[in-house]
């Protein structure tokens, strides 16, 4: 395995100030965005266009706060990273998220603090059992990026952590804290990593070397090497997805999907095929206001 230096930070958009609006040409494509409407048009429509808000979960706010605590950790000298400091460093992230997001507290409350962050805790613990922090400097941490692509795609992407190797050689990693996907979602995974791969390839011209899953639940690791070919024939993919979710914006028409999937989703009240009614459409956004720090925060970890 390469050995991974630090060259100057990653020049990524800068996230939004909380509570300050701010202006997007248009809507992109990241790879939750993309799995939503492969999956489920009505639901990308309700997610992407509407907007319309999903109660944060325990599972995903627990991953927020883990995503948190490996940022702040890689924002330490390697020599302060050890486990002791990472379990110092669950509270003033959930702090963190949840003044981002005040109806966390409701979710999490000051009886149930000390259980949460034990799991917190208990998944970074596992996340030194694969990888070692104190071993090299990342280039970046929870980098927002965006690239558009020659036939107009935006793509956009939340990319946990990019090392960069003395060679050059670039490793795109990102933290998952459910468990490693089965034989069903082992297409969405490596969708997500064809994503990562075509973006650091229309950013920086090159391939990158390694994409690495971590699953924390239950220890795994997944990674892929791309080639170019590959990702030639994966950026045609995504500009035809991009067509079809285009036509639909300009048509109105996102029809339910229904599948076994639809028994997690919050959007039941609104589908037809739950006996709900979808809101009048209200029209493709191509001049919309910019996410707001829940949105970021809920794609950030969905990617």
């Amino acid at each position: 395995m390469c050995s991974y230096a630090s060259p100057p930070p990653l020049d990524a958009t800068p996230l939004p100030e909380p509570g300050v609006p701010t202006r997007r040409s248009r809507p992109a494509l990241s790879p939750s965005r993309a799995m939503d409407f492969k999956q489920c048009p009505l639901k990308y429509r309700l997610r992407a266009i509407d907007r319309v808000p999903e109660p944060p979960t325990r599972n995903a706010v627990r991953g927020t706060v883990v995503h948190a605590v490996l940022e702040d950790l890689y924002g330490l000298p390697a020599a302060e990273r050890g486990p002791d400091r990472a379990d110092a460093l669950a509270v003033p992230a959930l702090t963190r998220v949840t003044a981002e997001r005040p109806e966390i507290g409701e979710l999490i409350t000051a009886a149930d603090q000390d259980k949460f962050l034990g799991e917190v805790r208990a998944l970074v613990r596992t996340y030194y059992r694969l990888e070692d922090p104190t071993g090299f400097e990342p280039e970046s941490r929870e980098a927002r990026v965006e690239v558009e692509l020659a036939d107009g795609v935006l793509l956009r992407g939340f990319v946990d952590r990019i090392d960069v190797a003395p060679t050059g050689q670039l490793r795109v990693v990102d933290y998952k804290t459910g468990r490693s996907p089965g034989t069903k979602r082992e297409t969405r995974a490596l969708f997500q990593l064809k994503f990562y791969a075509l973006m650091m390839l229309r950013t920086r011209g090159i391939v990158p070397a390694q994409l690495r899953l971590i699953y924390l639940a239950d220890e795994q690791i997944l990674t892929y090497a791309p080639d170019e070919e590959e990702l030639v024939r994966f950026e045609r993919t995504l500009a035809a997805l991009w067509a079809a979710i285009r036509e639909a914006g300009r048509t109105g028409d996102f029809p339910p999907n229904p599948s076994w999937l639809c028994t997690y989703c919050d959007y039941k009240p609104l589908c037809p095929e739950f006996g709900g009614s979808t809101p009048a459409y209200p029209g493709w956004p191509d001049e919309a206001l910019g996410e707001s720090p829940e949105e970021v925060l809920a794609e950030a970890v969905a990617d």
